[in-house]
């Protein structure tokens, strides 16, 4: 019964923090400044500590520890998020103003989408344990090729997710304020903005297919596992606004987070195969720690004092990357400017 009260606490107290978020915080069409965004993010995190702290000492140590790495892995993989936005909101040529309302419902879908993934992930492991080994292979295979991607560049001139949704759908020419919807001459139209709305969501499903295992395989504590995903994607928005200006300067994180994602799966299969925790969390928080950290010193060494040309091919760079429902570029050296769709 303790147990019950805790979830739907915690997701009244998630509810309100997303009805301040917008209702009070948000409201209109402005731009967010990467000032606020810093502070939110931060405001974020904070949160996401006191929490740890409180299951430090309500629940246990091994508790604890293993929010702590859950939340940090889920953290470090929402960049993987951000990578993408910033390629897809630039595509479409999303003012700023409108980003954070498709971001917004982004989180609410994904908040939802995660704990449904994470039930079901929880009730596979309690009823088959091969299930581990299965996530284990996943992760180590989406890690590695996760590297063999880091130098594509998406062609979103041809993402099929959108070319469809402009063949079976009406589309307006341009934006209409913060629509997704709009009737116009008594017909419903979607906008272009709803075409991003959507092409977010489908990133959101890929992604959590790789973080949802990624945190099974630090706890099958279902309770740790949604919390420390809902504080890192609570505070994904706010990240965003915080390193999109400046987020093509961490081209190399996106090797750390590849490793990442191989490591932590490799200690899936180690501690399953061996039946006890060869692997311990604490272990798991610091490795994790040192290719994240590495990975971001790393890339900020190395572009630290770039002249404009090459500060062009770190950006490309940041271009890299993979979209769902986009194929590769053959030559992005060729690739056409970002145009409005």
């Amino acid at each position: 019964m303790d147990m019950i009260w805790l979830w739907i606490g915690f997701n009244l107290f998630v509810i309100l923090l997303l009805a301040l978020d917008l209702g009070v915080l948000h409201r209109g069409e402005r731009v967010i400044a990467v000032r606020e965004a810093l502070l939110l993010s931060l405001g974020y995190v904070i949160l996401a500590l006191i929490f740890a702290a409180g299951i430090f000492v309500l629940m246990s140590r091994e508790a604890g520890y293993a929010f702590l790495t859950g939340y940090f892995i889920e953290k470090s993989l929402s960049v993987d998020n951000i990578f993408v936005f910033v390629l897809i909101f630039m595509h479409f040529s999303v003012p700023p103003q409108f980003q954070y309302r498709v971001l917004f419902w982004g989180v609410l879908f994904a908040l939802v989408l995660r704990g449904s993934l994470i039930w079901a992930g929880a009730a596979a492991i309690a009823s088959f344990h091969w299930v581990i080994y299965v996530f284990g292979a996943f992760l180590v295979f989406t890690g590695i090729k996760m590297l063999v991607t880091v130098s594509q560049t998406p062609d979103l001139d041809k993402n099929r997710v959108a070319l469809f949704m402009r063949r079976h759908f009406r589309v307006t020419d341009s934006f209409v304020g913060q629509q997704f919807v709009v009737r116009q001459n008594g017909l419903l139209y979607i906008t272009p903005l709803f075409i991003t709305l959507v092409l977010v969501e489908l990133t959101d499903v890929v992604f959590a297919l790789d973080s949802i295992p990624a945190i099974f395989a630090i706890t099958t504590d279902p309770f740790i596992i949604y919390t420390s995903n809902v504080f890192a994607i609570l505070g994904l928005r706010a990240l965003y606004f915080a390193l999109v200006g400046v987020i093509h300067r961490f081209h190399y994180l996106k090797y750390g987070l590849s490793l990442v994602l191989v490591f932590v799966g490799v200690k899936m299969l180690v501690n399953a195969y061996f039946g006890t925790k060869i692997i311990p969390t604490e272990l798991a928080l610091l490795i994790t720690a040192v290719l994240i950290g590495g990975s971001m010193l790393i890339s900020i060494v190395r572009t630290r004092h770039l002249t404009e040309a090459e500060r062009s091919a770190e950006a490309d760079k940041a271009g890299s990357w993979w979209v769902p429902g986009s194929p590769a570029r053959p030559d992005k050296t060729k690739s056409p400017p970002n145009r409005s769709e």
